[in-house]
């Protein structure tokens, strides 16, 4: 009797995650899909609700923003990545997020000023939201169970110092999935699944490696 109820519970689990029957918008939710990207929606910066479904076929950088960080020059770079791999299906999805030293302050609208004008982006920009925390976007709670943390560049200053600041804090730091900063970036292939995790002290050139990669 116990191994028939055990089998009953394992299909139970397998049926529900074999399909996606419903959007999950990025507001907090206990109940994440976990079937792929097209099973999300998300609010861009004017309030319109974007189904993510509308980008399958497509590689995908996802990546969680701020105006105000030492890594935010990486706009230009991301900038320059969609420019030249847009027409060959490639897309990124910019998140801002002030969860990391306060350094997105603005509003939606200041974010997108900042952006336009400063790095002339053109990529879409969504609304401001959490990524980590029980406010965290259901978007990023799968992302991050799907690809965790995945240690810092600790061979060059910047990585070097997180490391120790986020160590000094908690030993174990680097076992939890949380975003740690500012520039994380998840790579999305053609069918929506999570293919790499990239720290905001990755080279941008191996992002843009395994970008054409999957193109």
């Amino acid at each position: 009797m116990k191994k028939l109820t055990v089998l009953t519970m394992a299909a139970a689990v397998l049926f529900t995650l074999g399909a996606c029957k419903q959007k999950t918008e990025t507001p907090a939710t206990d109940t994440v899909p976990t079937d792929n990207l097209y099973c999300f929606a998300a609010q861009d910066g004017n309030g319109n609700t974007v189904d993510l479904a509308s980008f399958e076929g497509k590689v995908v950088l996802v990546v969680n923003t701020a105006t105000q960080c030492g890594f935010t020059p990486q706009y230009e770079d991301l900038q320059n990545l969609y420019a030249k791999y847009h027409d060959q299906g490639f897309e990124l999805l910019d998140f801002p997020c002030n969860q990391f030293g306060a350094q997105a302050p603005g509003s939606n609208e200041d974010i997108h000023s900042f952006c336009t004008g400063t790095y002339n982006t053109t990529f879409p920009q969504m609304a401001k939201i959490d990524v980590n925390g029980d406010s965290a976007a259901a978007l990023y709670v799968w992302l991050k169970s799907k690809a965790p943390f995945g240690g810092f560049d600790t061979t060059n200053r910047i990585g070097a110092y997180l490391d120790q600041m986020f160590r000094q804090q908690d030993s174990l730091y680097d076992q939890n999935p949380d975003i740690k900063w500012n520039f994380t970036k998840f790579l999305i292939d053609r069918q929506g699944n999570v293919v790499r995790r990239f720290e905001p002290t990755d080279p941008m050139s191996a992002v843009a490696q395994a970008v054409e990669a999957l193109l």
